[in-house]
């Protein structure tokens, strides 16, 4: 058989294979590379709550911020000539879901009970306003102005206060993990501090000690920072 004969037949074995045997290897790589149902309904569930904590971590900060924009709707629409009860319900349903299907729910005039979650104090001082100024909406609206410009003064006070306690709360970690490097520093130069620390009475007394003090100071840096939030 000649040089060119056989050419020509591994051509031809080529193109049968491309053309047959192809897409079946290329099917059992995809099923094989193609993650499991499980293993995404695993990621699914793992990512979504991560997203709930995320949302309920800035929960508080929502509350606030729609407040704010929850008096300010109602103060635009009580001056368009809108009933108190129309005002409200147009204005919280633009809000976020979470905020606007509990602010929905409830129904005015009772707010206190919402106002009772972190964030949403100012939903009391909207009650308030709405029971004394409920029959005159000029007045309300005039009313609730003021308050969504004196809420909006307190968020950025309190926000201003969260960018001056970032330092201070920095350094608190800080001091918090040196004792774990200085321990990692003695163990690299052959001093065995875990030997010290857990197989001797003096080493066992230092450690207890330690860790109380670590912890008072944590503990006293949150006080402050909360303290000077609620100040």
């Amino acid at each position: 058989m000649s040089t060119t004969s056989i050419s020509a037949a591994l051509c031809s074995f080529a193109a049968v294979w491309l053309l047959l045997g192809r897409p079946t290897a290329t099917r059992r790589l995809d099923r094989l590379l193609a993650p499991k149902p499980s293993s995404l309904g695993h990621l699914h569930d793992l990512r979504s709550r991560l997203e709930q904590l995320k949302r309920q971590r800035n929960l508080p900060a929502l509350w606030r911020t729609s407040v704010i924009e929850l008096c300010d709707g109602m103060a635009a629409e009580l001056a368009a000539g809108r009933t108190p009860d129309d005002a409200f319900t147009t204005s919280a349903s633009v809000l976020d879901p979470p905020v606007s299907a509990a602010l929905l729910e409830t129904r005015p005039p009772p707010l206190e009970r919402l106002a009772e979650q972190r964030g949403a104090e100012g939903l009391r001082l909207l009650a308030a306003c709405w029971r004394v100024g409920s029959e005159r909406g000029g007045t309300l609206a005039a009313v609730l102005d003021g308050l969504a410009a004196a809420l909006r003064d307190e968020e950025a006070q309190r926000q201003e206060v969260t960018v001056q306690l970032a330092g201070p709360r920095a350094t608190a970690r800080l001091l918090a993990a040196l004792p774990l490097v200085g321990l990692a520093m003695a163990a690299a130069m052959g001093a065995r501090p875990l030997g010290f620390l857990f197989g001797t009475l003096p080493g066992l007394a230092c450690l207890l000690t330690g860790v109380a003090l670590n912890l008072a100071g944590l503990y006293w840096t949150r006080r402050m920072a909360r303290s000077a939030h609620s100040a």
